[in-house]
């Protein structure tokens, strides 16, 4: 069997900007990646590709990598990503990874590390597991999706959009949808939460109004309202906006209790799971009969070993699974099972250079779909001319 015999490893970041796109509390980076290669000893089979994200900082992240984590991957059996997957996620209770400064603590006290407080591991360990996947991929010649079940090549494709922005008019809202809509978008899902209700409200009837009632529309409050705004805000959505789902409607402290309680409440679909952080926290969603539609993000936990598991998990629960961010690798995941509903495409150049950038031959969005490629593994070439724009080689 093919080993794993050497890593290269990136950090990816989008320029700054003077504008940040903001969510209901806070901005989103316009990149802010860590992407690997994994080589083997096999000529014929490699290199993996793969890919960790993060909406905070992404020091924590590069800091193993200099300091002896590739010492836990090299010479690995590069066709179990189920066994390298386990070693790694048990650094989190591991002493030597303490000592080396990679422990849950010492990420706690990184102030700006909101997304990695308490698994800085998890994110580690998803961009190796996905990199295996597609090492394992391209060993069989099959596209991932046909090697996790596929159950079709084709997966519908949603545009997020309708951000905050300093100075941002009804006027400024309307372009930015009607471009949306001009690159061929049929669904779209905007942000809300970031303003008192009442003209947030305002905003998304505007927001609906533009659109018109065959767009199907998708709203995210990114666990900004208490449960009290939630159920004043679903009475005026259900007749004015119809939104197809809500997306994390409650705020962090109680979430998956609000969230049901919500549900209870409304006929509009509940969905969630992109904040948590391990599978056992999207396990705890279902178990506590939630949400609707599952969100988790292999590229932030869990990796494709995880994400294969909630996929069957969300099956077995009549729960539909749309995961969150970086539509050209959980395409694979969706198109794998019936219970797969849509991805997630960030298709403003502006809001996502990497989207827009990265792949050489990354799958066109036509209208508002995704056709998956037959090519073995993620299908997808990195563009070195991108990678030298916007990576850092780290090792």
């Amino acid at each position: 069997m093919p080993t794993i015999s050497k890593i290269a490893v990136y950090a990816l970041r989008g320029p700054k900007i003077p504008r940040p796109h903001w969510t209901s509390h806070f901005p989103v980076p316009t990149g802010n990646e860590i992407f690997v290669q994994l080589h083997t000893d096999d000529p014929k089979v490699g290199p993996g590709i793969g890919f960790a994200t993060s909406y905070t900082t992404i020091e924590p992240l590069i800091h193993p990598w200099k300091t002896g984590f590739a010492q836990q991957i090299v010479g690995e059996d590069a066709l179990a990503p189920e066994r390298l997957y386990n070693k790694l996620f048990n650094l989190t209770t591991n002493r030597e990874a303490n000592e080396k400064g990679w422990s849950r603590e010492a990420v706690i006290r990184l102030s700006a590390a909101v997304k990695l407080l308490f698994n800085q591991y998890a994110l580690f360990n998803c961009h190796v597991d996905i990199a295996c996947w597609d090492l394992l991929g391209k060993a069989s010649n099959l596209p991932l999706y046909r090697l996790f079940g596929g159950f079709t090549n084709k997966v519908d494709c949603y545009g997020t959009c309708g951000y905050y922005r300093e100075g941002k008019d009804f006027g400024e809202l309307e372009s930015e949808l009607r471009l949306m809509l001009e690159q061929g978008h049929r669904r779209l899902k905007v942000k809300t939460g970031g303003l008192p209700l009442e003209q947030d409200l305002e905003r998304l009837a505007f927001i609906r109004k533009v659109i018109g009632d065959d767009v199907e529309l998708m709203v995210d409050v990114n666990r900004a309202w208490d449960i009290k705004t939630a159920l004043r805000a679903v009475e005026f959505l259900e007749q004015e906006v119809r939104p197809r789902w809500l997306e994390e409607p409650i705020r962090w402290e109680d979430d998956r209790r609000g969230a049901k309680l919500l549900s209870q409440k409304t006929k509009i679909p509940i969905s969630g799971g992109e904040s948590e952080i391990t599978s056992y926290g999207c396990r705890a969603l279902l178990e506590e009969q939630a949400i609707d539609i599952l969100q988790f993000d292999v590229t932030m936990y869990g990796g494709f070993t995880e994400g294969r598991k909630l996929t069957g998990l969300c099956e077995l629960n009549h729960v539909g699974v749309a995961p969150h961010h970086d539509c050209f690798i959980h395409s694979h995941l969706v198109a794998s099972s019936p219970a797969g509903l849509i991805v997630e495409a960030f298709t403003d150049p502006e809001r996502d250079p990497l989207q827009a950038e990265l792949f050489e031959n990354a799958p066109a969005i036509i209208d508002g779909q995704i056709e998956i490629s037959d090519e073995p593994g993620l299908g997808l070439r990195v563009s070195e001319k991108a990678l030298e724009k916007y990576g850092e080689r780290i090792l």
